[in-house]
C-alpha cells in the first residue's frame, strides 16, 4: 500500500516562454497517474489543485493525508471528485459505500475523513481518477450516475471536434465549493478538444487523457494564445493548465479525457473564447 506526491509550482507566462521542450514537460505533465496498488498524487500550487489516480488491484486503498497539506486527515479542509475510467469498483466514505462503474463520478465533501477505494474483481480492477480543491463549506457527499449527468453534442465532423461532453460534478447537479468535473468523448474519426479554445482567469484546469488507442498520441496546445506551446501525451497521463493558458488537442485518434477546475467561481461558461485564426 502506498502513496505518492509530487509538488508542482506556479509560472509566470512570461518564464514559461524561455522554457524548453524538457522544462515544459517538467512543469505541466504528470506522466504517471496510475500505480498498481498505489494512490498517486500530484499538487499544484496554481489554485492548490490536487489530482490523482487510485488503482486498488490486491488491495484496499486508503486516501490518506500528505504532509503538504498539513491536515488531520485528507477531506478535513478539501472537497474531492471522483471518477470510475475502468473495471467496477465502491468507494467508502466513512462506511458509506458507492459502487462505480466506467464513468460513474462521486463527490465527497468538507469533512470526509476515511475513504477508501476497493475493486470489485481483481482480475478486472477499478482505476479512479480524482482531483481536489480546498473547501470552504462542507456539502454532502453525493454519486454522479448516468441518469444525473449532463450531457451536450458539441463539435462537428467537419471541424474534426464532434464530441459528446458528460458534465459530472457541477453545481447544478450537486452542490459543491469551487470543484467542477467532467467527462468528454470524442467520437469516432474526431480529433480536437476545446477548439476554439478559450483561457478563463478566474480557475485554472487539468486534462487528463485515457482511451489513447497504443502507438497512438495526444498533442495538448497550452500557453497564452499570441504565443502557445504543445506537449505531447501518451495514454493515461495528465496536464496541468494555468488560469491563463489555452488548453486543447489534437489526437493521432479519437480519445476521452476528464477535466477539473477550481478557482475563483463556479460559472462553467465564463470563458474568454479566441477564433484559431487569432493564434500564434
Amino acid at each position: 500500500m502506498k502513496t505518492k506526491i509530487e509538488e508542482r509550482w506556479g509560472t509566470h507566462p512570461n518564464d514559461v516562454k524561455k522554457y524548453d521542450t524538457a522544462q515544459l514537460r517538467k512543469e505541466f505533465l504528470v506522466e504517471t497517474v496510475f500505480e498498481t496498488d498505489a494512490v498517486l498524487m500530484t499538487y499544484t500550487h496554481n489554485d492548490r489543485l490536487i489530482i490523482g489516480g487510485a488503482w486498488p488491484v490486491q488491495e484496499t486503498l486508503p486516501l490518506e493525508t500528505v504532509d503538504l497539506i498539513r491536515s488531520e486527515y485528507f477531506c478535513e479542509r478539501r472537497e474531492v471528485g471522483i471518477v470510475c475510467i475502468e473495471g467496477e469498483g465502491e468507494v467508502d466514505v466513512d462506511g458509506s459505500l458507492y459502487p462505480m462503474t466506467c464513468k460513474d463520478a462521486l463527490y465527497v465533501g468538507r469533512g470526509s475523513k476515511n475513504i477508501l477505494f476497493k475493486s470489485k474483481n481483481p482480475a478486472k480492477p477499478a482505476k479512479f481518477y480524482f482531483a481536489s480543491s480546498p473547501a470552504h463549506t462542507a456539502y454532502p457527499t453525493a454519486p454522479i450516475t448516468s441518469t444525473m449527468r449532463r450531457t451536450r453534442e458539441l463539435g462537428a465532423k467537419t471541424t474534426a471536434n464532434e464530441r459528446t461532453l458528460n458534465q459530472l460534478i457541477l453545481n447544478e447537479i450537486t452542490p459543491c465549493c469551487q470543484l467542477q468535473m467532467g467527462l468528454t468523448e470524442l467520437k469516432d474519426g474526431n480529433v480536437w478538444n476545446t477548439m476554439p479554445p478559450h483561457t478563463h482567469s478566474r480557475r485554472m484546469e487539468a486534462y487528463f487523457y485515457f482511451k489513447i488507442p497504443e502507438n497512438q498520441a495526444v498533442c495538448h496546445f497550452m500557453g497564452q494564445p499570441q504565443e502557445t506551446r504543445h506537449i505531447f501525451l501518451g495514454n493515461e497521463q495528465a496536464v496541468i493548465s494555468p488560469s491563463w493558458s489555452i488548453h486543447s488537442a489534437a489526437g493521432t485518434s479519437n480519445y476521452t479525457f476528464i477535466w477539473a477546475m477550481c478557482g475563483e467561481n463556479l460559472d462553467y461558461d465564463d470563458m474568454d473564447t479566441f477564433t484559431a485564426d487569432k493564434l500564434k
